[in-house]
């Protein structure tokens, strides 16, 4: 008798993704530009990183903004750089591009010649998730706390 390695494919836990991005949500808007216009950015000092939050488009339920660092990069490593939509309807924020590449698949199949990992796109938010709440937490910058826009 023969055994076949049947050969599953990754499917994401939705509700613990959702948790993310509404963690994440309400996060970045803490650290959104005051006026919150297109072209207006705020700068944050995140120990000796400097990253600028920059409002890249508004529609009426989403808002894109950009996170780009500016110093403190590594050598030999590019400068961090996201892409990030918020659903303002649903309350969410998730990553749709990192580091000037195309959108992220909500999956991959393993292996694949981009090296990407099942789940990148929940480990991407999952870092989105530990950065803004460095900022948040430690970093230096003029927050706006001042969220009650129906949410509290």
């Amino acid at each position: 008798m023969t055994a076949f390695a049947v050969k599953q494919r990754y499917i994401q836990n939705l509700p613990k993704y959702l948790t993310l991005c509404e963690h994440n949500y309400l996060r970045a808007l803490k650290l959104l530009p005051s006026d919150r216009e297109v072209g207006s950015a705020r700068d944050v000092q995140l120990g000796n990183n400097q990253f600028t939050i920059k409002v890249d488009g508004c529609a009426k339920y989403t808002m894109d903004i950009s996170i780009r660092q500016l110093t403190g990069m590594l050598k030999g490593f590019n400068p961090l750089f996201l892409t990030v939509r918020l659903y303002h309807d649903a309350k969410v924020a998730e990553i749709v591009h990192h580091d000037y590449h195309q959108r992220i698949k909500p999956s991959y199949g393993y292996p694949n010649p981009q090296m990407h990992q099942k789940d990148e796109k929940y480990q991407l938010n999952a870092f989105l998730y530990d950065w803004l709440v460095a900022c948040v937490e430690s970093g230096r910058a003029v927050l706006n706390w001042d969220v009650d826009n129906g949410l509290v």
